[in-house]
């Protein structure tokens, strides 16, 4: 029976915290859970996020690939996986402009009682409106989003880590 993957814990006082000293409470969660959150990665990651252009995703991704290396070199694992995790958003976000100009992917405000929350939430997706640049800043992403998340010292340390902390 597979070992249930513990959550990302969002009760933590995250703006407190350095989890470079306390890596213990950091969890890996589901996709980017966090990725905005966990210090002090998230300040040394994201000043490189970028995707306006192919050129700034291109540059950004690069940059971004780097610091998962330099973290694995330091045996970082928090480190790898928020980089891989800025990567991973690099994608989704890009995908999401690409889709839609203004980045808005459904009709209407996010309704009070569902507020931080991601999803429709019963609101009509917009209509595509196709961004070919946003779509190759996406593709850029991915490229180094799958080196970082298909490493195999990243998934040995990531299986090694949910099997001791969840």
């Amino acid at each position: 029976m597979k070992k249930e993957r513990a959550k990302f814990d969002y009760s933590l006082h995250y703006k407190a915290l350095n989890l470079r000293e306390q890596p213990e409470l950091y969890r890996v969660g589901k996709g980017e859970q966090g990725v905005l959150l966990v210090e002090p990665y998230k300040s040394e990651i994201l000043p490189h996020w970028r995707f306006k252009t192919p050129d700034i995703a291109r540059a950004s991704s690069e940059t971004i690939y780097e610091l998962f290396l330099e973290y694995k070199q330091n045996g970082d694992f928090v480190g790898m996986d928020m980089a891989r995790k800025f990567l991973q958003m690099g994608v989704t976000r890009s995908r999401r402009y690409a889709n839609h100009k203004t980045g808005q992917k459904y009709h209407g405000p996010v309704p009070n009682d569902k507020k931080g929350r991601s999803g429709s939430h019963g609101r009509d997706t917009l209509p595509l409106d196709t961004d070919p640049v946003k779509a190759e800043s996406a593709a850029i992403f991915r490229e180094k989003y799958l080196l970082a998340r298909e490493d195999a010292d990243y998934q040995r340390m990531r299986k090694e880590w949910q099997e001791k902390f969840g």
